[in-house]
């Protein structure tokens, strides 16, 4: 008997082409795929697979820290410097920002009386106010409350333009805790070397200590990251010309900040891994110490 040409496959045939079929990965069924997570062994195309120390790891394993034993924040992906990273990378520059608006507009809603009372200032007479008043008074909150006020409708421009080009790529690089820990502790310490240097009556206010504390981590960064340091250089050398060859500047706050900024920034992106925390925030609180001093000493001149 003639067989005939193509004759078709046998069911054991089909068989064997089944079995060799590749998987489709499981988020994405179009997609033929030969990798699976190493967790939890589904198939992953390329699209879903997250780099790990071994093999690779699909994007809800990542997430959920499944059959590690750790907890789910250990297996979150993290920013140069350690910290989680984020859905809005530039949240709390956001709210900066907002805050230093909302502040603003209450200084031009209520008028002098309302920045006098929480503007940076050593020991003076307020006309105002109608009392002595100062950081020397006992009113601390004062290196705190003066960062978010601001003289003039160019003064908060200009601070929050450089706050967002600024702040919100290093929130990105360092992380929201890092990023809010760096911007609170170079603004006191720009309050504090302008209480300590600067004339007992003379008022200080605005961002701009803590946002040179951020020109300061950026230039870190960026010789850390080994990128063209000439663009933040320029922009840098720009401020401190403005700051010293403008009148009515608080430069005690712009150096002081410059100068806490780069400290922390330096410890919060070269810290071993192994001691990362540690370092960082033991950098910090050793600038919070110093902050404490120097107010203190002030303090004591002045009373």
């Amino acid at each position: 008997m003639d067989q005939a040409p193509g004759n078709p496959q046998g069911p054991q045939d089909q068989g064997r082409q089944d079995a060799q079929a590749l998987p489709t990965c499981y988020r994405h069924p179009d997609r033929e795929t030969g990798v699976r997570c190493t967790r939890c062994e589904r198939p992953i195309c390329p699209e879903c697979m997250i780099s790990a120390s071994v093999g690779f790891q699909c994007p809800e394993c990542v997430r959920a820290g499944s059959g590690t034993g750790h907890a789910p924040s250990a297996s979150q992906p993290r920013t140069l410097a350690g910290g989680t990273v984020t859905a809005d990378p530039r949240l709390l520059t956001k709210i900066l920002i907002g805050l230093n608006l909302a502040v603003f507009l209450a200084q031009l809603s209520l008028g002098d009386r309302f920045t006098d009372r929480f503007d940076l200032i050593g020991r003076a007479y307020v006309p105002l106010l109608g009392s002595v008043e100062g950081v020397a008074e006992g009113q601390w909150y004062r290196m705190l409350t003066a960062m978010f006020l601001h003289g003039s409708y160019i003064h908060i421009l200009f601070n929050m333009l450089s706050l967002w080009w600024i702040g919100g790529p290093l929130e990105a690089a360092l992380g929201r805790a890092r990023y809010l820990t760096l911007y609170f502790v170079s603004g006191l310490a720009g309050s504090a070397l302008s209480y300590l240097l600067a004339g007992p009556a003379e008022a200080s206010l605005g961002a701009s200590g803590a946002i040179f504390g951020l020109f300061g981590a950026t230039a870190v960064l960026m010789r850390r990251l080994n990128y063209d340091m000439r663009p933040v250089i320029a922009l840098l050398v720009i401020n401190l010309i403005f700051t010293f060859g403008w009148s009515n500047i608080a430069w005690q706050a712009h150096i002081g900040g410059l100068v806490g900024g780069v400290v922390v920034g330096y410890a919060m992106v070269h810290a071993p891994r192994e001691r990362r925390a540690l370092i960082q925030y033991g950098v910090c609180a050793v600038v919070l110490a110093a902050v404490v001093v120097a107010t203190l000493v002030r303090t004591a001149q002045l009373t």
